[in-house]
């Protein structure tokens, strides 16, 4: 194996997430910050939590309500 090529392991990297919670893994990197961790995501939590990237939801929402019904 060659010398000096691989990345330095962290045993104890800090994960932080943006709803607050933190905890420690390994990693190659020794500070990861997240936006969804296991505490918050809504497959753990059973609760349903909307994730908007630049409006697109309200994007969506006023597209939707300004479309009307068809008429037949």
């Amino acid at each position: 194996m060659k010398k000096d090529i691989h990345p330095a392991y962290h045993q104890k990297a800090k994960v932080t997430c943006a709803c607050g919670n933190t905890f420690e893994v390994g990693s190659t990197m020794p500070e990861i910050n997240v936006e969804i961790c296991s505490a918050c995501h809504p497959f753990f939590t059973g609760q349903e939590k909307v994730v908007d990237t630049a409006g697109r939801v309200e994007k969506f929402k006023t597209r939707r309500a300004k479309a009307s019904p068809k008429k037949k």
